[in-house]
């Protein structure tokens, strides 16, 4: 045979060069980093700009849940709620139970929400089933649900006393 390179030297002098060329760029970025101030200034400028993008998308993202939120309850309220006590009994097993369900898949946070908040429409002491969610949902859920009460005055919920069904003996009105 004739004394030809063989593949493997060809690729490892490949490689050598490529890691070579890589260090050599980061040597290279890291003293324009340390030495040129125009350089630092337009790091900077990118950084703070990433920054107000991403501020912007999360209160953009924010503004959209809360319209998803409102609207959410808002079909709720059309769909309507039952009035007889046995109905509303198994509508509440039902909507804890569909809601437990989308917690543990994670899915649809809204939809689980959505859940427990028809779920807490029928329930007889709404304070009372709050306390339990406290314990028993997901922060993020349960901070959805907190919005969806938010938008619906027609749940008093109680928070300033036990025996207190609204606040306006503390003087506050629904």
């Amino acid at each position: 045979m004739s004394s030809s390179l063989r593949p493997s030297t060809i690729i490892a002098a490949t490689v050598g060069t490529l890691v070579t060329g890589f260090v050599a760029y980061a040597i290279y970025f890291d003293h324009k980093r340390q030495t040129d101030p125009e350089f630092r200034r337009a790091l900077k400028r990118e950084s703070r700009r990433e920054a107000r993008i991403a501020k912007s998308q999360a209160e953009a993202q924010g503004a959209q849940q809360k319209q998803a939120i409102k609207a959410a309850v808002a079909a709720a309220k059309d769909e309507g709620f039952p009035t007889d006590v046995e109905d509303k009994e198994a509508f509440f097993m039902s909507e804890v139970a569909r809601g437990e369900g989308l917690c543990q898949d994670g899915s649809d946070q809204i939809e689980a929400a959505l859940c427990f908040y028809k779920a807490l429409k029928v329930y007889p002491q709404p304070s009372d089933l709050i306390s339990i969610y406290d314990k028993t949902v997901p922060k993020p859920v349960l901070d959805i649900l907190a919005e969806m009460i938010a938008a619906d005055p027609s749940i008093s919920v109680g928070r300033f006393g036990s025996g207190s069904a609204g606040g306006s003996e503390h003087g506050i009105d629904d």
